[in-house]
Formats: C-alpha cells, sequence, structure tokens
C-alpha cells in the first residue's frame, strides 16, 4: 500500500530535506521515527529537496508498506520526531502515485524584514536597505514572461531540462516583512534564492529592468545574484491532481501561519 506523508519543518537545524550520510536531515529524522514505530525500515521518497536551513510549510514524501497505516500512528510519529518537525496527514494513495513526478506545481515564499528582531533571526534575512517597490513589482512580473531559467539554475545539478512555467511572482507587504511569492511547475536548484537576490538589486536601483531581464536570456548563472541566505525560503505548497490526492486534503498553509495565525 502507498502513502502520502505530508510534513512541515523548520530547516534550521538540517543539512537539508533529503537524507545524505554523516548528515542530520529531514528525511533521515522521519525515517529514523518509523523505523522506531514499526521495526523495520521504511525507505521515503521525497517531493522537493530543499536546501540545508530551507524551511517548508508543507512537503510530501510517499512511501510503501505490506499493512493498513494504523490510526494512532501519527499521534506517535509526532510524539518521537523532534519539535521542528511535524507530519501534518498520512494519506493513502494510488499504488503508481509518487510524491515527485505527479505534482503539478510547487509554491515558494521568501521572507525579508527591515526592523531588528529577534524573533525571526532564523526564518526571514535581515535587509535594511531602502528597497522601491514598484520596481521589485515590475522584475517579478516579467519573470512570467520566460521560461528557460539557466541564469538562475546553480551548476552540476541533476536537472533534464531548466524550462520553467511560472503562474505567480509577485512580492506583498506583511506587517514589517516583504514576501516574494512564486509559483511555478518545477524550480530548479537555488532558483529561488537565485531570483529574490537579483531582483533585490533591481529594488536597490543597481540594476535596471532591461538588465535584469537581460540576466534571464543570458541562460548565464555567473550573472545572478546567488547570495541570499536560505533561512527565509519556504516551500509553502505542493499540489497534485485531485486523482491523486483529493482537493481538502491538499489545502494551502497560510502565510500568516509565523505570526501564530492559521
Amino acid at each position: 500500500m502507498r502513502y502520502f506523508l505530508e510534513v512541515s519543518y523548520k530547516g534550521t537545524n538540517y543539512a537539508g530535506f533529503q537524507i545524505q550520510k554523516n548528515a542530520v536531515t529531514v528525511q533521515g529524522e522521519i525515517e529514523k521515527a518509523l523505523a522506531t514505530i514499526f521495526r523495520l525500515n521504511v525507505n521515503l521518497t521525497g517531493a522537493s529537496r530543499t536546501d540545508a536551513g530551507v524551511h517548508a510549510l508543507q512537503n510530501y514524501f510517499h512511501f510503501d508498506i505490506d499493512f493498513e497505516w494504523p490510526g494512532q500512528t501519527l499521534y506517535n510519529l509526532n510524539a518521537i520526531l523532534p519539535n521542528d518537525i511535524v507530519i501534518k496527514a498520512v494519506t493513502h494513495v494510488p499504488d503508481n502515485a509518487h510524491c515527485r513526478f505527479h505534482a503539478i506545481s510547487r509554491e515558494y515564499s521568501y521572507y525579508i524584514y527591515f526592523l531588528k528582531n529577534p524573533f525571526l533571526i532564523e526564518t526571514a534575512w535581515f535587509y535594511p536597505y531602502k528597497l522601491h517597490i514598484e520596481a521589485l513589482q515590475e522584475a517579478a512580473s516579467s519573470i512570467r514572461n520566460y521560461t528557460n531559467f539557466t541564469s538562475f539554475s546553480k551548476r552540476n545539478t541533476q536537472a533534464y531540462t531548466n524550462l520553467c512555467t511560472i503562474t505567480k511572482s509577485n512580492w506583498l507587504h506583511d506587517n514589517d516583512r516583504l514576501i516574494y511569492n512564486v509559483k511555478s511547475n518545477r524550480f530548479l536548484r537555488g532558483m529561488v534564492r537565485g531570483l529574490v537576490g537579483t531582483m533585490l538589486q533591481v529594488g536597490r536601483g543597481t540594476l535596471s529592468l532591461y538588465n535584469f531581464n537581460n540576466i534571464i536570456e543570458a541562460h548565464d548563472c555567473t550573472k545572478a545574484n546567488f547570495s541570499t541566505p536560505a533561512k527565509g525560503l519556504f516551500l509553502t505548497a505542493v499540489e497534485y491532481p485531485s486523482s491523486i490526492l483529493p482537493p481538502d486534503s491538499q489545502k494551502r498553509v497560510s502565510l500568516s501561519v509565523l505570526n501564530g495565525k492559521r
């Protein structure tokens, strides 16, 4: 029987999402917890491989077991997992469902704050510079006109193509924070952080919109700015066809979750 496991985590203490040798990862912690409960090894396949320090309000694994998921197991699993990882749901899915290849979209948000705030140190980037919001919005809007994002992909990746279909790209204010939201059918390694870092140059006036578009069209990752730290990045949603997951089971987590609201 195949199951999808919906997970949320704070990535500060982890070397990424995917399991690695000699490193603490989100996948490693969950597999260890499952082995403790079931007394057997359960191999997980991840939907999106977030980097070290990146957080997720919603991500997925799938796994196979030869018995029905026991009702109390979700509670027990969360009880032994670290406090910065929570399993939100476990859903029985068709046997051929694949949490990575059947995802139809992913959505990310990047958080920036301008006033010193000790409670945001690990979940947003302190950026005490004046920004022209209109220029940021123009840059974000222009991104939707492109599909080749080679300039925003780190080298030495295993991606078979650098083509992505961006359906949402905008900046918004949330109290004292500025948030970049982007949604696409797929993302490249380092893509969101590269987009944010380069757009911020437009917002500060050190890079024109014309030159920003030239960077996209250059298909050269040495021209983009990847200096944006991981801690401000959140995977906020992964979407699947209703034939894989019922719509009510994949409700998007509100961005206000960091303010203690749902």
